[in-house]
């Protein structure tokens, strides 16, 4: 991506080429692995890319062929992360795109045990998902998983040991997305409509006790985990307990490190801002080739990996025209402190 303005930062440090928009990474026990949102064209939904630079589907062809049926294959990831249990766990949206109805059936977790290299367990999420609903991304606290619905604004709260899940903060006005601005121009569909991603990014705080969360257009606001975990809890109860936090800008992708620390892609001006504990911001990054950092993921050797997806650059981002300007890139850098200790694997 040829610069629009500004100056190179050294820290950057180009580290993947890629022919397809890619917009996941996470490193699992000295092994790398990626996911492509199908955003520019179908293919291979995840790979692991071997030491030789070769990109293996993953965990095998199988679960990434192109196939009507959820039943062992992929519907669409939107996501993958590195689990505290060493597993990787891989989201699929149960939508084939944004905007389209639920495959019945598809909206799932699926684990992988990276010693056999085949999926251990796959969480059904159908009771917690919407027509609408398209998941987003997951995190962790102990025996709690939660992803986002950026489709159907809203939360899903999955226990782990159980693998029963339910719908929290839905519709809630902090989960509810505007209008997306990325390079200075409002994100729109193929048809021209503007495009809104729901509740999109969220962080578990190192002690577990506070998510925070925003659509993708900004408006970060945080929640006592307490009040999501207990099924218990009265609906208006839980509304009630959500507090805003910080008026971040539209945003890509986070991640957070050991000391509370949120990062945050802004993607209307291709910089990453450090979010500290305490509410205030600076500005880690700010960087010409940083389009559209999507999720990004904090190993355990303190370095930040930042996909420079151009996700707004795709036709279906851009009114319908692709303007991606490939190779997509994934870039590193060393941040001061490493992830969170649940997060290290």
């Amino acid at each position: 991506m040829s610069p629009l303005s500004g100056v190179e930062d050294p820290r950057l440090t180009p580290v993947l080429r890629e022919d397809r928009v890619c917009t996941g990474v996470t490193s699992l026990r000295g092994r790398l692995f990626l996911s492509y949102p199908a955003a520019d064209r179908p293919g291979v939904q995840v790979v692991e890319v071997l030491p030789d630079g070769r990109r293996d589907p993953y965990p095998d062809r199988a679960w990434n062929r192109a196939d009507r049926s959820p039943d062992s294959t992929f519907v669409h990831v939107n996501s993958l992360r590195a689990g505290p249990d060493g597993r990787l766990w891989i989201v699929d949206s149960g939508a084939r795109q944004l905007g389209d109805r639920q495959v019945p059936g598809g909206a799932r977790l699926i684990v992988v045990d990276l010693d056999a290299d085949r999926v251990d367990r796959v969480y059904h999420l159908a009771e917690a998902v919407h027509p609408t609903s398209y998941l987003d991304d997951v995190r962790f606290n102990g025996p709690t998983a939660y992803l986002s619905d950026a489709g159907a604004p809203g939360l899903v709260v999955l226990d782990l040991d159980s693998g029963r899940s339910r719908r929290a903060l839905d519709g809630h006005p902090s989960a509810v997305g505007g209008p997306l601005v990325a390079d200075g121009r409002v994100v729109r569909d193929a048809t021209g409509a503007e495009v809104r991603l729901h509740m999109d990014q969220l962080e578990v705080s190192p002690d577990g006790r506070w998510l925070y969360y925003q659509p993708a257009s900004g408006g970060m606001s945080r929640i006592g985990t307490r009040w999501l975990d207990d099924p218990s809890v009265p609906v208006e109860e839980t509304a009630g307990r959500v507090e805003p936090w910080c008026d971040t800008p539209c945003t890509g992708g986070t991640a957070i490190d050991a000391d509370g620390t949120i990062y945050l892609s802004d993607v209307e001006r291709r910089r990453v801002l450090a979010l500290a504990s305490d509410g205030s911001v600076r500005t880690l990054v700010d960087d010409p080739r940083l389009v559209w950092v999507d999720a990004m993921w904090l190993d355990a050797d303190a370095r930040l990996w930042l996909p420079a997806a151009q996700l707004h650059l795709t036709a279906g981002l851009n009114g319908g025209q692709s303007a991606v300007d490939y190779p997509v890139w994934i870039y590193r850098m060393p941040v001061d402190v490493g992830p969170p200790a649940r997060d290290h694997s």
